[in-house]
């Protein structure tokens, strides 16, 4: 059963066991290979910071050029965006697209095109349909009707809105008697109502 549990579970804890094998390879490695290992690390510290030193100073250089040159971070913002821009502009993905684009436009304005030729033809078969003309021949008996009320002969023609226009320029006519007679009313009135 003991065998069983070691095979499943660890008896030592983790930490130990990353403890022994640091301390496995410190005893591994020799005084001399250590001593190495630390010149090398020295080397490679000193490096890194000389790099970082030079990097500062190039850094520094190339702010001191931009300044010069007048290159402030808006005009590089716009630098890069145009230079984007053209790149994409460029690209295969955007071409295709742009061609795509092109191909539905144009076939968006054929559909359109033969919408308006069939709407318009629909117009053209409702007009000369029985329903349409039973219609039109109400109008023309109403604005006959309206004609023959406002005083215009019936074959004198014209069109709706000059049926219209004369209607309202008869009414016109008759509102000034019409008030008149209104006034003459209400001062028999007054007088009537005086006299008692």
């Amino acid at each position: 059963m003991e065998a069983r549990q070691q095979g499943l579970l660890e008896t030592q804890p983790l930490q130990e066991v990353d403890e022994d094998v640091v301390a496995a390879l410190s005893n591994s490695v020799s005084d001399e290979e250590r001593e190495e290992m630390q010149v090398e690390l020295d080397k490679l510290e000193e490096e890194i910071s000389t790099l970082r030193q030079v990097l500062t100073a190039k850094e520094k250089h190339h702010a001191e050029l931009k300044q010069k040159l007048g290159v402030n971070p808006l005009s590089e913002f716009r630098q890069n965006f145009n230079k984007s821009w053209h790149e994409m502009q460029t690209s295969t993905a955007y071409k295709k697209t742009q061609e795509t684009f092109s191909t539905a436009g144009q076939k968006a304005s054929a559909a359109f095109s033969n919408v308006g030729t069939a709407i318009g033809r629909k117009f053209g078969d409702m007009r000369n349909s029985s329903s349409f003309k039973s219609f039109e021949e109400k109008v023309e008996s109403t604005v006959s009707t309206l004609k023959s009320k406002v005083g215009v002969p019936s074959n004198s023609g014209g069109s709706f809105e000059e049926v219209l226009s004369s209607t309202a320029h008869a009414s016109a006519q008759d509102t000034p008697a019409s008030a008149t007679r209104l006034i003459e009313s209400s001062e028999q009135q007054c007088q009537n109502t005086d006299s008692f």
